[in-house]
């Protein structure tokens, strides 16, 4: 990223702190020792910052530099490689093994978040078919979007998790979750699929149902269906300002059992 791409960060994180009514012009000249004419200035883009006022500025707010890095900028030097490692085969290419907490909080997947890259043939990957969820209206043109998260990410199956899901799925296996398929389309005709689903801080694995309110009305819930008879249904309530989508951390493309 460019320095004018940091400024430009910065101005809109100070735009978005003061439009929520979190900071005014006055507060931040008074933390930076500029004056109001100088921040008033840089946010409406009459001037730029040198490197010392920029640092200065940034930690007037409590941030850092890396803070104004656009994080998939940030994913081309950073992100796991995408080449089969050495010997670079071209018929191969990796997917991140993480914790589920990563693999339901991390936009993009960064190299200290890897626990180990596994290999699956491109061709493999490139025929699985992907089918993002509707955005509402609301939501719309907002930066970013699933269309910019690391797609394949694997995950590892505990024993509770994996007896819940048996004999469909079992304790120990690695599941490659495909996040950029977060609607609820059946992928095969007649075939229930196996999602990965946000659960606290983290993620669990199994059927999903959407229950609205009302038809098209906001909120309801997701009711999660394991595959095993002996464990319980659970549900989990959609909240204000989110879609069954946002819940949806990617549909289990391929299931890899513990030898």
């Amino acid at each position: 990223m460019s320095f004018v791409g940091l400024q430009d960060n910065l101005r809109k994180e100070l735009r978005k702190r003061i439009d929520a009514g979190e900071l005014t012009g006055m507060e931040l000249a008074r933390r930076t020792g500029f004056t109001q004419a100088h921040i008033s200035n840089f946010l409406n883009r009459k001037r730029g910052l040198k490197l010392s006022a920029l640092d200065r500025m940034v930690k007037a707010i409590g941030l850092t530099l890396y803070d104004l890095l656009n994080p998939h900028e940030v994913a081309k030097v950073a992100a796991v490689s995408r080449s089969a490692g050495p010997g670079k085969d071209e018929e191969y290419e990796v997917a991140p093994l993480v914790e589920g907490s990563i693999a339901a909080g991390s936009e993009v997947i960064v190299n200290e978040e890897v626990k180990e890259l596994l290999k699956f043939r491109k061709s493999f990957l490139q025929r699985l078919r992907a089918d993002l969820a509707a955005v509402p209206r609301s939501q719309q043109g907002k930066e970013g979007g699933r269309k910019s998260w690391t797609r394949f990410v694997l995950i590892k199956v505990d024993q509770k998790e994996g007896m819940s899901m048996w004999p469909r799925v079992g304790p120990g296996a690695t599941l490659l979750i495909d996040r950029h398929y977060n609607s609820l389309t059946a992928y095969h005709k007649g075939e229930r699929n196996l999602y990965a689903v946000r659960k606290g801080d983290g993620c669990t694995v199994k059927y999903v149902e959407l229950r609205e309110t009302a038809p098209g009305a906001p909120g309801g819930m997701l009711v999660l269906r394991p595959h095993n008879p002996d464990y319980p249904v659970e549900v989990v309530p959609i909240e204000e300002g989110q879609t069954y989508a946002d819940l949806i951390i990617g549909r289990v493309a391929h299931v890899s059992a513990e030898m």
